[in-house]
């Protein structure tokens, strides 16, 4: 395989098959070295997602959720999203300094 003038490389058919590539299907590169990667191209929502994978915060708390998994400590999804919903809740608060009160009239 080459490439040609402008640069450009044919993709051989039962390469775009075994990846899964369609046909009119938007494509991104990575480059590292000499090696091109040839990746789908992320909609917004998986783009933030791989983003967020790299935070190293992140990385642990998937670590140690795997971690729990895999020693049999899991709990009903209702108790993740209520922890999940009460830390983000304070984060909230964190950020905007303000404080949740009661108003007695």
């Amino acid at each position: 395989m080459s490439t040609t003038l402008k640069g450009q490389i044919t993709i051989p058919e039962g390469v775009r098959r075994k990846a899964g590539f369609k046909p009119g299907e938007q494509v991104d590169f990575k480059v590292s070295n000499r090696r091109i990667t040839v990746v789908p191209k992320l909609i917004p929502g998986e783009l933030e997602d791989e983003r967020e994978i790299r935070d190293p915060k992140i990385r642990k708390a998937l670590r140690e959720g795997y971690q729990e998994f895999l020693a049999g400590n899991t709990r009903p999804i209702e108790d993740f999203f209520a922890e999940r919903a009460a830390h983000g809740l304070k984060r909230a608060r964190r950020r905007s300094g303000a404080t949740i009160g009661v108003r007695v009239i």
